[in-house]
Formats: C-alpha cells, sequence, structure tokens
C-alpha cells in the first residue's frame, strides 16, 4: 500500500513565509497605533534647500480643521487598510494558478519589499517617538518619505534629526524626504 505524497515545494513555503512576514507586518503596525484625542492643528511643511545640509529648511503654515490626534488615528486607519488589501492581493495571487514561475518570484520580491517598507516605517517612527515627539507617522514607498510629527515647534536642527534617522533605516536618499508638522 503506497503512502499519500505531499508535494510541497520551495515556491510554496517561500510564499507562505512572506504572506506570513507581510501578516506580521500588518499587525505590528496596526498595534503600535495610539488611541486618539481630540484638538485642534495646524500643518507646517518643512522642506530643504540643499540635500547637503540637513537643518537647512523653511516653515509653511496652514490650518488644518481635523484634530491632531485624529489625523494620526485616521492616517494610520487608512495605511493599515491599504496593507491590508495589499495582503489580500497577494494571497490571491499565491492562491491563483494561472501564474507562472517569474510572475511569483515577482510578486514574491514585490512582498518582502512591501514587508520591508513596513517594517521600516514602524521602526521610524519609534525612533522619531524616542526623541521627545508625541505623535509621528512615516510613510515610505521606496524612493521617497514623507513623516508627519506632532509637535508645538520644529527647528532646523529636529528637523535634521528625524532626516538622519530616516537616513539610517531607510534607502531614502535626503531629497526625497519631506516632513510635515502638525500642532
Amino acid at each position: 500500500m503506497k503512502k499519500p505524497t505531499v508535494i510541497i515545494g520551495k515556491k510554496q513555503i517561500i510564499m507562505t513565509c512572506l504572506t506570513l512576514m507581510l501578516a506580521v507586518a500588518v499587525y505590528i503596525n496596526y498595534s503600535t497605533a495610539p488611541s486618539a484625542d481630540k484638538k485642534r492643528s495646524t500643518v507646517s511643511t518643512v522642506s530643504e534647500e540643499s540635500a547637503e545640509n540637513y537643518g537647512d529648511t523653511e516653515f509653511v503654515n496652514a490650518e488644518v480643521e481635523p484634530a491632531a490626534n485624529d489625523y494620526f488615528a485616521q492616517a494610520r486607519l487608512d495605511r493599515m487598510n491599504s496593507r491590508d488589501e495589499a495582503v489580500q492581493t497577494l494571497q490571491t495571487i499565491i492562491g491563483g494558478g494561472d501564474v507562472t514561475e517569474d510572475e511569483m518570484v515577482t510578486d514574491a520580491l514585490n512582498a518582502v519589499e512591501v514587508s520591508k517598507l513596513i517594517e521600516s516605517e514602524g521602526t521610524i517612527e519609534s525612533l522619531i517617538k524616542a526623541q521627545g515627539y508625541e505623535d509621528c507617522v512615516v510613510y515610505l514607498d521606496g524612493e521617497s518619505a514623507k513623516v508627519v510629527v506632532k509637535t508645538q515647534g520644529l527647528d532646523k536642527g529636529q528637523a535634521a534629526a528625524i532626516k538622519q534617522v530616516i537616513l539610517d533605516e531607510s534607502e531614502v536618499s535626503a531629497e526625497n524626504i519631506r516632513i510635515f508638522e502638525v500642532k
């Protein structure tokens, strides 16, 4: 009597591991999101004049209607929803049988990249909060970084410190980093 053979290839193991890594990253991102309080906010944009000097910044103020904490809660929720959609799409692709080996490898590499971005966002947010900021949200897309920081005032030295955290933890160039301030 023959024993039934189970065929589990390297591709299936790799795709399962990547899916689990992505799911864990989304969960960690969701679990580290703080609760929301209500306050009026003002947004300031910090942009750089030179990529060589991290401290050269220019402030532009604009009024924002929603409360600062509501903004951070909504931003995290929106980011989490978009990541969940990416996980569902990946699971659909893996579950579909019409995928060639090249497409599966490409999808696996994309999943790894998304997982790294999620992990980097969480790390950068933690490091910025460790500098004494009440809250922040980081958006990475591989080529650029956008940081929204809750603070009562951001000077050039603080902006330079935030940029240095991003440069240390990601592969984004200095000229592609934008810092927004929410009061």
